[in-house]
């Protein structure tokens, strides 16, 4: 099933487009990341998906759900968790929990026990009396993220979800992430400028760029588009580093380290065929690593290249 399925969308503030016609479709169940530069239209997207603003054309479904002329089902469908945790600092987690529970029109009973569910799920029932601005960062986000599910979304948009919060706290916020998709089934709309976020915890990424999306697909499959990839040879003498050279004329010798940096994808297959060479010539390598670009560089690579075309 599709969770999310736009066609067409643009959107323009004057005479400037953000939006330039772009097309989704997203899996139920899954974590779908959204890429791009500062501008490039993330927000807008998300905007208009979560039913806050139009789009001036084209047409989009989110939880099957037409976001113009059925955006109460919409709303009822999602959650949006912003770039800064909006949990209110006087009351404690389990209030802000209740105060939700109070705005989504569910019972006092049926409240506490979604309240209690949460805090248990994001590690927070040592901290369900306290006020929330004795939080650190990661815990704020923790709880915002438990706001979000107490009306039981099935599509969540995260916005930015680890701004400013430190290298551990971010690496809690991935886990709890997966665990929405894995244990509850829930499908995640990430917007992030952290590369290693999006390769971490997204099913598929799209790159947007100048209101058009320039690439997308696994995160694999758009580190196979950026040439660069190697397969690194390491030898345990010279004479087998010129051995191996004579093997591979187009390497790229490394003779302080004693290596050959060879092209290729790093498949199975491409690995195995440098093997069997190898073995042909009798030349034993010490070692052999596999090197691809990662999404920083596929990232700079497709938003240089589209910048280079429409200048």
């Amino acid at each position: 099933m599709t969770a999310i399925h736009a066609e067409g969308l643009r959107k323009s503030y004057g005479e400037k487009s953000v939006l330039d016609g772009i097309d989704l479709r997203i899996p139920e169940a899954s974590v779908f990341a959204l890429l791009g530069p500062n501008g490039a239209g993330k927000t807008t997207t998300v905007q208009i998906l979560s039913t806050l603003i139009g789009a001036d054309a084209g047409e989009a479904r989110v939880g099957g759900y037409d976001v113009v002329r059925q955006a109460d089902d919409v709303r009822r469908s999602i959650g949006v968790t912003g770039q800064f945790a909006a949990v209110d600092g006087l009351l404690t987690a389990e209030e802000n929990l209740l105060l939700m529970a109070d705005l989504h029109h569910l019972s006092r009973g049926e409240g506490r026990r979604r309240a209690a569910d949460l805090l248990e799920r994001f590690d927070l029932t040592q901290e369900a009396k306290k006020a929330a601005s004795t939080f650190s960062g990661g815990m704020r986000r923790k709880l915002d993220l438990a706001m979000t599910l107490v009306g039981e979304p099935r599509i969540i948009f995260l916005d930015e979800p680890t701004t400013g919060l430190d290298p551990r706290s971010r690496r809690t916020v991935w886990e709890l992430v997966r665990g929405l998709v894995e244990d509850l089934g829930i499908t995640i709309f990430l917007t992030t400028q952290y590369l290693e976020e999006a390769d971490q915890l997204a099913d598929r990424i799209a790159v947007l760029h100048g209101g058009r999306i320039v690439a997308e697909g696994t995160a694999e499959e758009l580190k196979r588009r950026i040439p660069g990839s190697h397969i690194r040879l390491r030898f345990a003498d010279e004479r087998r580093l010129d051995a191996a050279a004579r093997v591979f004329e187009v390497a790229q010798r490394d003779p302080e380290n004693l290596a050959l940096q060879v092209p290729g994808d790093g498949t199975p297959a491409t690995v195995r065929a440098v093997l069997d060479l190898l073995e042909a010539a009798a030349v034993e390598a010490e070692s052999l690593t596999v090197h691809t670009p990662d999404l920083d560089d596929v990232f700079l690579a497709l938003t240089e290249t589209q910048k280079t075309a429409t200048v």
